[in-house]
């Protein structure tokens, strides 16, 4: 490809939401939680320097935020060095009518394993206290609040909106 065809192809996509039908915020939010609520997987991807790594993750969504318990693995070499990540969710292809994902942009940290946040994301997981603080030393909790949110909905478009909105919490 030319530099000219990967400029064209890179802003495929933004330089069509400026005339894009966008649904009210509060609307797109409500859509984007119950999307997201509804799922337990996701893509989680990371990278500093010239590593990367892509991982297929269990998560839970409260408050707009993930919560995603890991016993280690690559992802932390790059989380280690850069906070930013993006990660995917979405449904299994059945066809262009029938499209729903979530591209997420946004900040990872590492939450404290002594902290009221750890205690209460366990909990809510159905961990036990008394299994938490066995598996406290090589259980991990990767937050990550988003920057903004890119939903994809194919059955937006029978409501006159664009299939794809986009959200900046």
């Amino acid at each position: 490809m030319t530099p000219k065809e990967f400029d064209e192809a890179e802003t495929y996509w933004t330089s069509r939401e400026a005339d894009s039908a966008r649904m009210p915020q509060d609307e797109l939010r409500k859509a984007i939680d119950g999307f997201l609520s509804s799922h337990n997987t996701c893509a989680l991807a990371c990278g500093a320097g010239d590593f990367v790594r892509c991982t297929p993750l269990e998560y839970a969504y409260r408050d707009g935020t993930f919560w995603i318990f890991s016993e280690g693995g690559l992802k932390f070499r790059a989380l280690r060095r850069n906070p930013n990540v993006s990660l995917a969710v979405f449904e299994p292809y059945s066809g262009f009518g029938k499209l729903e994902s979530a591209q997420v942009t946004g900040t990872a940290t590492i939450v404290d394993p002594g902290s009221s946040e750890f205690a209460e994301a366990a909990a809510e997981k159905g961990i036990p206290a008394d299994m938490l603080d066995k598996l406290r030393s090589r259980l991990h909790l990767i937050k990550v609040e988003p920057t903004r949110i890119d939903y994809l909905c194919s059955a937006l478009k029978e409501r006159g909106y664009d299939p794809r909105q986009w959200l900046e919490p």
